[in-house]
């Protein structure tokens, strides 16, 4: 079953679409209208975020960003990607 949220941040907006199967992310596509540099940045989080449990993928967000000190998001923040993924969470969000 795929789950989608989007949140509309300060300039930007931000799609998550998760592919799960008994609870657990089999595939995670992060896209939407925003930059993030290093350009490799959300590849890698969503890679983080696959074939983890739902109930973690807050927590693996917090935790990749803490240590990538590297990454520039201008007009966008890690609390802006939680609130994506939890509207993709959320009941009533899902997809056949």
């Amino acid at each position: 079953m795929k789950k989608i949220g989007e949140h509309k941040a300060k300039k930007g907006l931000i799609r998550f679409e998760i592919e799960e199967k008994d609870n657990v992310a089999i595939d995670v596509k992060i896209t939407g209208d925003f930059f993030v540099y290093p350009e490799e940045t959300i590849a890698e989080l969503e890679e983080t975020l696959k074939g983890r449990n739902l109930e973690e993928l807050e927590n693996l967000i917090d935790d990749f960003f803490a240590v990538r000190l590297d990454v520039e998001m201008p007009y966008i923040n890690v609390e802006d990607f939680k609130l994506a993924l939890k509207n993709a969470l959320s009941d009533g969000n899902e997809e056949d």
